[in-house]
């Protein structure tokens, strides 16, 4: 039953990632069909993205107060409706509010499912392992998302590729039903207790820490499709296929940090920074020189980022004990800020010395992360330590 269980929520977050992300593989067909500008397209994504961060700290909170089952019932119904209103939107305006309105719940979800893994296992060692799997649903949902949608669009229509997105959560939404069980009354933790965590230094210091180090990753990835077509010289079909197999890193790199953060894991935390930085030295190293090893380099990057993705969320969850799906609020809207922060960042040096320069702007966010990484692990870890003596 807990397989069947952990396996629906990773098949949940899947359904919200996949509305998310999703949509950047059919822009083109949305900017033509509504006849608008792909920039003001981008505006799905764009403020989807803004409303995720505004709504990451505060509806978990809110949402908390009831059963975990009932909420996600709830937001997958919307993201269902929502998906479907979009389908059938008469104009860019009505599909861009279809979009957004559901965005704002996307947080609840993701953190409740991620405080459900958690919630599953009896051993806290464990617990790390339990998300991985969940966290596959994110890497799943921002590689397969937009090829499949793309795939669709290209082979029928536009809204049979919004509908797609709608069947997605609509299985998740049966599943969740039929598979989820109710959870367990707990001791609610008051919107008092919740924000008072936010006392915590060392929460703080992972908000930080998650902002740069997950904006190292995207900030770079942000502009890898440019990398591989302007210094690696690939076609557009290469680069595809590239992609994807980055995404499936991804994946690889979710259950190795599982593992990882289950039985050492600080010391998997503080080489998150040095291998990311290595990578980035190759890949300024190996641009316009050498493919092969470029492209494993690369791949390599996918279980890196990977990996990235669930030490950042277990960072900042052991950080805010006691509120969990607060804290994973915050982690969500520390990670988007941190994107959104990084990509024009890294674009000015891609600006000033060309695109071969992308990574340059990932090593300095990564050497930022690793302070706060050293300050974390050999300070206030041994203060906390001491103080428990």
């Amino acid at each position: 039953m807990k397989k069947n269980f952990i396996f629906v929520l990773t098949i949940g977050v899947f359904s919200i990632l996949n509305t998310e992300m999703g949509i950047v593989g059919i822009l083109p067909a949305i900017s033509e069909q509504y006849g608008v500008s792909l920039t003001t397209a981008g505006m799905l994504v764009s403020l989807f993205a803004l409303a995720i961060a505004i709504a990451g700290p505060v509806m978990p909170m809110l949402m908390s107060r009831f059963e975990r089952k009932k909420v996600m019932i709830f937001v997958l119904c919307l993201f269902t409706a929502g998906n479907i209103a979009a389908a059938f939107a008469v104009n860019f305006q009505m599909l861009l509010v279809a979009r957004v309105i559901p965005a704002f719940f996307h947080p609840v979800y993701v953190s409740f499912a991620l405080a459900a893994a958690s919630d599953s296992v009896e051993n806290q060692a464990d617990v790390p392992k339990a998300v991985s799997k969940v966290m596959v649903g994110v890497s799943a949902g921002m590689v397969l998302g937009a090829p499949v949608a793309g795939l669709i669009v290209n082979s029928s229509t536009l809204r049979i590729g919004l509908l797609f997105f709608a069947a997605v959560n609509l299985i998740s939404l049966i599943a969740t039903v039929l598979f989820v069980p109710e959870f367990a009354a707990s001791e609610k933790v008051s919107y008092g207790q919740q924000l008072r965590v936010l006392k915590e230094k060392r929460l703080w210091l992972a908000l930080v820490g998650v902002l740069l180090l997950n904006g190292s990753i995207f900030g770079v990835y942000s502009y890898v499709s440019a990398y591989l077509e302007e210094v690696m010289n690939l076609p557009v079909q290469i680069i595809s296929i590239v992609l994807f197999a980055y995404g499936l890193m991804n994946i690889v790199g979710n259950t190795v940090a599982g593992r990882g953060l289950s039985s050492m894991p600080n010391q998997f935390i503080s080489i998150q920074p040095i291998v990311i930085g290595v990578i980035y030295l190759l890949l300024l190293f190996l641009a316009g020189k050498a493919m092969i090893p470029a492209l494993a380099v690369i791949l390599a990057w996918g279980v890196s980022a990977g990996a990235v993705a669930n030490t950042i969320q277990y960072w900042v969850t052991t950080a805010a004990p006691g509120a969990a799906e607060f804290a994973n609020g915050l982690y969500l809207t520390a990670a988007n800020l941190g994107i959104s922060a990084a990509t024009p960042f890294c674009g000015v040096f891609i600006t000033r010395f060309g695109t071969q320069a992308a990574p340059v702007g990932g090593i300095l966010l990564v050497i930022l992360s690793a302070v706060c990484i050293l300050l974390k692990v050999h300070v206030m870890d041994k203060k906390k330590k001491e103080l428990q003596q």
